[in-house]
């Protein structure tokens, strides 16, 4: 049976990973929102590694658990805990998203506050804490920190470009 590595990741959820027979890696993020992102990684003859990320709801996932079958998990030796109250997720950003070719702007200006942009995930590379002005392009990945709820917030803003008042939101009178 194959052994799986099982890392608690600090306001994302939980990172399952293992190798496969030909040298390649499979990887499972379990985020607190209860998605999942399926990630594979592999080395080519050329030296050049590709990676494929695929973001799964909780049916999706729990249909693709049955059909592979039971697995034996061991625990991995990480000091790292859940924050409460902290979701971190990715967002990636697709072409018809509302924030595609566009700079990142005032997010808190927008009405969508208690969150932070920690990274934007462009190819191989990160440019932690973009400025307003940085501009988001369709296949870069999006970090974000806040609450669950604010996180959710951000991303409809980040698809559609609006932002729903939710009754905790909306001031007096309203």
């Amino acid at each position: 049976m194959v052994d799986v590595r099982r890392v608690k990741l600090p306001g994302v959820g939980v990172l399952h990973t293992f190798y496969t027979v030909d040298g390649g890696k499979v990887g499972v993020i379990t985020h607190r929102s209860g998605q999942s992102d399926l990630i594979t990684f592999t080395d080519s003859d050329d030296g050049e590694a590709t990676k494929v990320s695929l973001r799964l709801d909780d049916d999706e996932a729990h249909t693709l658990a049955e059909l592979l079958g039971g697995t034996r998990i061991t625990e991995s030796l990480s000091g790292l805990e859940q924050v409460p109250g902290l979701s971190i997720d990715w967002f990636t950003v697709d072409y018809e998203h509302f924030i595609a070719g566009r700079p990142l702007g005032d997010i808190a200006g927008q009405g969508v506050v208690g969150v932070t942009v920690v990274a934007v995930v462009r190819g191989e590379s990160a440019n932690p804490a973009p400025a307003a002005d940085f501009k988001v392009f369709p296949g870069d990945t999006l970090v974000v920190a806040g609450s669950p709820e604010k996180v959710a917030k951000t991303f409809t803003y980040f698809r559609t470009g609006e932002v729903k008042k939710a009754v905790a939101d909306a001031s007096p009178g309203s």
